[in-house]
C-alpha cells in the first residue's frame, strides 16, 4: 500500500488532464515521516498517542534527493528572471500605451450623442445605450458604463468603461509591483493610510514611506517611496476621487486564505465594476496581466505565449535592485525576508553581471599588487619558461612516449 502511494505521489494530473511531475513529493514524504515520528514523542509525554505509535512507513532515504530538487527549483527560477526581466520595458510601455488608448477613445464616446457614430483612430463606432443603464441604481456614483458598437469590422458591442477600467489597473497593479516587490497578497491590503512621512534627523528633509504588514508574519516593513512610485499612487489616489466626490471609499476586503472578511478601510486597489466598489483580489491581479501580455505579443524560447505572475516582479526587482548595487542583506530587509538565504535565492546572475563583476574584482586585485609583477619578461625568462614547458609534457606523457618512461 505504501510503496503505491509513493509510486502515485510522483505525477499528478493537471486541469487540462495531462499528466505532470510532482515536483514537490519529497516535500509531501517528509511532511508524513514527521508526523509519524512526532506521534512517537508525543507518546513519551501522553499514554493516549501510544497506541499510534508505530514505525514511520517513510525511511530517511526517501527524502534523498532533496537537495537536488532544490537546487532545480532555483535554477528554473533564475531562468524565468533571466528571461522575464530583459522584456520588462515592452511590458511597461505596452501597459502605459493600451492605458492611454483606452481612456482616449472612452472620451470620444462620451462626447458622442447616443445613437451617433463617432470616428476613432480609423475606425467607426455607435454610441448606444443599452437597458441596464436605464437602471437608476446604475447610474450613482459615477458608474455609469458607456457602450460602443464597432461599425465597419467585427460589429462587436463593447463596454469602454469596463475596458478602460481593466486597462488602468493593470497598468497600477504592474507599476506597483516592479516599484515595491510586494506579494501579491500584500499589494491587495494597502490603503491610504499606509502612506506616512518621515523626518530624516540630519537634514531635517520629508521622505514618503509606504508601511507594509505582510500576512506571513505581520511584522511590518518601511519601503522609501521613489519619484516614480509616488506618481503612480497619486494616480491611483486622484481616480478614486474623482470618482467618489472626493473621497476614497471605505471598502471591506475579503481573505480568502483565512477566509474572513476584514474591517472597512480606504484600500487603494479598489474598484467598482457595478454599484459596489470591491478590493482587488489575486485572481483578478493576474486576469490583468494575462490580458496586458497578450497585447504585448511576447513569447518565450518554446515561441509559447510569455506569461508573468506576481511573484515574477518580486525576484525582478530583488535582481534589479542588487545588481544596481542595494547590500543583499538591505534587500532582505525591503522584501521581508528574515534570512539572506531566502533572499539570495531570488537573485538571478547574468552573464553580463558576471564579467562585469569579475573584470572589476580582477582590476581591484591587480592594483593591490607591485606593478613589476605586470611587466614583461625578459628574454632569458621567457626561454627558461619554454624550456620548463617541454620537460612538462616529457613528464605527463604527452609528448608521445609512454608516460613514466626515461
Amino acid at each position: 500500500m505504501v510503496d503505491g502511494w509513493k509510486e502515485r505521489l510522483t505525477t499528478y494530473t493537471d486541469k487540462s488532464g495531462q499528466v505532470r511531475e510532482r515536483r514537490s513529493r519529497i516535500d509531501v514524504m517528509m511532511r508524513v515521516r514527521g508526523f509519524y515520528l512526532d506521534i512517537q514523542e508525543w507518546a513519551h509525554d501522553d499514554p493516549f498517542w501510544a497506541q499510534w505509535a508505530v514505525p514511520s512507513p517513510i525511511t530517511r532515504g526517501d527524502g534523498a534527493g532533496n537537495h537536488k530538487i532544490v537546487a532545480q527549483v532555483h535554477s528554473r527560477i533564475h531562468q524565468r528572471v533571466r528571461e522575464r526581466l530583459p522584456h520588462l520595458p515592452v511590458l511597461l510601455e505596452t501597459a502605459e500605451r493600451v492605458r492611454s488608448e483606452a481612456a482616449v477613445l472612452l472620451e470620444a464616446a462620451r462626447a458622442t450623442p447616443f445613437e451617433e457614430v463617432f470616428e476613432h483612430e480609423g475606425t467607426r463606432y455607435l454610441r448606444i445605450l443599452p437597458k441596464v443603464n436605464q437602471i437608476p441604481s446604475r447610474l450613482d456614483h459615477g458608474s455609469q458604463h458607456v457602450y460602443i458598437k464597432e461599425i465597419d469590422s467585427t460589429g462587436r458591442r463593447i463596454n469602454q468603461s469596463s475596458v478602460e477600467d481593466d486597462a488602468f489597473w493593470a497598468w497600477a497593479v504592474i507599476e506597483t509591483l516592479r516599484h515595491t516587490g510586494v506579494r501579491a497578497e500584500e499589494l491587495t491590503e494597502l490603503t491610504h493610510l499606509a502612506l506616512v512621512s518621515y523626518k530624516l534627523p540630519d537634514t531635517s528633509e520629508i521622505v514618503p514611506l509606504l508601511q507594509i504588514v505582510p500576512p506571513k508574519s505581520n511584522e511590518e516593513r518601511l519601503l522609501l517611496v521613489s519619484p516614480e512610485l509616488a506618481s503612480v499612487l497619486a494616480t491611483i489616489v486622484k481616480r478614486l476621487r474623482d470618482t467618489n466626490d472626493g473621497n476614497i471609499p471605505l471598502v471591506a476586503r475579503y481573505d480568502h486564505h483565512e477566509r474572513v472578511t476584514g474591517p472597512q478601510l480606504p484600500h487603494l486597489f479598489q474598484r467598482r465594476p457595478y454599484w459596489q466598489a470591491q478590493v482587488l483580489n489575486e485572481t483578478g491581479i493576474k486576469r490583468l496581466l494575462d490580458r496586458t501580455l497578450a497585447a504585448t505579443g511576447l513569447r518565450d524560447a518554446a515561441s509559447e505565449p510569455l506569461r508573468y505572475t506576481p511573484h515574477d516582479f518580486r525576484r525582478m526587482f530583488a535582481t534589479e535592485a542588487v545588481t544596481g548595487g542595494l547590500p543583499v542583506h538591505i534587500a532582505a530587509r525591503v522584501l521581508g525576508h528574515k534570512t539572506l538565504t531566502t533572499t539570495q535565492a531570488y537573485l538571478a546572475v547574468f552573464q553580463d553581471d558576471l564579467v562585469r563583476t569579475y573584470r572589476s574584482f580582477l582590476e581591484r586585485r591587480r592594483a593591490d599588487r607591485p606593478q613589476e609583477e605586470y611587466r614583461e619578461p625578459t628574454e632569458q625568462e621567457w626561454r627558461d619558461f619554454q624550456q620548463h614547458f617541454e620537460l612538462r609534457k616529457v613528464s605527463l606523457g604527452t609528448c608521445g612516449r609512454p608516460y613514466g618512461t626515461p
